[in-house]
């Protein structure tokens, strides 16, 4: 099972338990929670300190995505995991709608002025809000897991350290292809370039072969522009034919196979755009920070038979883990990252317009938009139990986003808190 945070009387970390131990605790009065996400518990008295256990903070980097993981190194338990979602194409979208709605509002309402933006310089480490946003949330969750438990270094995924020379000096040509790790760095950016799926036919879930789209046979390289996806049908019924030939009844899908080899990786762009940066913050921290390939932790999962997951991916990053990972039970915490509301004064129309006035008061009854409520409702046609981030109104009237959907019109008083806001929502 996930473990549960405790902390001192002091808020000094302790060593996470088991979630028996900590409904014990809780009944026999010797604790209280502290918070809820995740989940924690301060003792009420003061108790004699056992030996902490040193605890690894693990790092999968993604961009729409990232897996978290504490590890013990010693004993190979997975005490926790979680599976942070990012926000940055909203960002993104929301400042190109807002670039959009000024430069129109300018042009409509004042006078022609000298463009300044050659004389405008940026400082060092600059990021876009987008992919700032990522290494910010990154850096938030070290930061609160470093004050829940233990954490004594820290592993994250990112660049290739040429291993096979290290352990062989002579090495060199075709040797680094017959490596422990041959294979693995150009298939998972095949599986990340065509999401999981045949080129040819769309299949899921089933066995993929790296296939080539001009064949070996007839001058084709190696290079990754000429590689693609292929379930074994598809790739035996290609055979060493030329894709025109093959896809001759398909022009729509021939176009789009071949606009998919030369087309970017929008996400791999944001994590490269982002890995130095959030490794240079990392290492401001103090802790010692163990880096590693997307190619080492494939292997670590595959030979461990974990399922594709980013928070199993997490905890397998790192030439540190542990010969036996210990993972049962372990349910991961799911946060998405919802961002600390907006200073927008109206709400506009799809064309920019003002539609509606925007509160400015952020508080309504004891509540504020973002925070995480149970709803018990007793009476009326809305009877029920709804857990989930709250919108508040100034009539008392609130929108509850609940697992089953959101619901509307329900009073606050029957609202409860359960977590206070902190611009995340949390899901088993």
């Amino acid at each position: 099972m996930s473990k549960v945070f405790v902390l001192g009387t002091n808020k000094q970390p302790l060593n996470p338990i088991h979630p028996g131990r900590a409904r014990m605790l809780l009944s026999q009065g010797k604790a209280a929670i502290f918070r809820q996400y995740p989940f924690t518990l301060i003792l009420k008295k003061e108790v004699l300190t056992p030996k902490i256990d040193p605890l690894r903070v693990k790092i999968d980097p993604g961009a729409k995505s990232t897996g978290l993981a504490i590890v013990n190194d010693s004993t190979g338990e997975v005490v926790w995991v979680a599976e942070l979602q990012h926000r940055g194409f909203q960002i993104r979208d929301a400042l190109t709608s807002r670039r959009q709605l000024r430069g129109s509002r300018r042009n409509r309402k004042t006078r022609y002025r000298k463009p300044r933006f050659l004389n405008r310089t940026r400082p060092k480490g600059w990021l876009p809000p987008s992919l700032n946003s990522r290494v910010a949330n990154i850096l938030t969750w070290v930061r609160r897991l470093s004050d829940l438990c233990q954490v004594t270094a820290i592993s994250q995924e990112l660049v290739r350290f040429d291993t096979q020379q290290i352990e062989d000096s002579e090495i060199s040509g075709v040797g680094y292809q017959q490596g422990t790790l041959a294979g693995y760095e150009i298939r998972e950016f095949l599986l990340e370039k065509w999401k999981r799926t045949c080129a040819y036919c769309g299949a899921k879930n089933s066995k993929l072969e790296i296939e080539h789209i001009k064949p070996r046979s007839k001058g084709g390289s190696n290079r990754v522009s000429n590689l693609c996806l292929a379930c074994v049908p598809c790739n035996q019924k290609k055979g060493n034919q030329d894709i025109e030939d093959f896809l001759k009844g398909k022009p729509d899908l021939l176009k789009r196979i071949l606009a998919q080899t030369k087309r970017p990786l929008a996400d791999a762009a944001a994590v490269n755009a982002t890995r130095w940066n959030l490794y240079e913050n990392l290492k401001k921290t103090g802790l010692p920070v163990e880096v590693s390939t997307g190619g080492r932790t494939k292997y670590n999962r595959t030979i461990r038979c974990l399922d594709k997951t980013h928070y199993w991916d997490a905890a397998c990053v790192g030439a540190s883990t542990p010969e036996q990972l210990i993972t049962s039970g372990v349910k991961p915490l799911l946060i998405a990252a919802k961002g600390h509301g907006t200073r927008q004064q109206c709400r506009t129309d799809k064309f920019g317009f003002p539609s509606r006035y925007c509160s400015r008061t952020k508080f309504h009854k004891g509540f504020q938009t973002g925070d995480i409520v149970k709803a018990v409702v007793t009476s009326g046609k809305k009877i029920g139990t709804y857990v989930g981030r709250v919108a508040t109104r100034a009539t008392g009237s609130f929108n509850i986003s609940a697992k089953e959907g959101l619901v509307q019109g329900i009073s606050h008083k029957y609202c409860k808190h359960i977590h206070k806001k902190d611009g995340y929502s949390y899901a088993q």
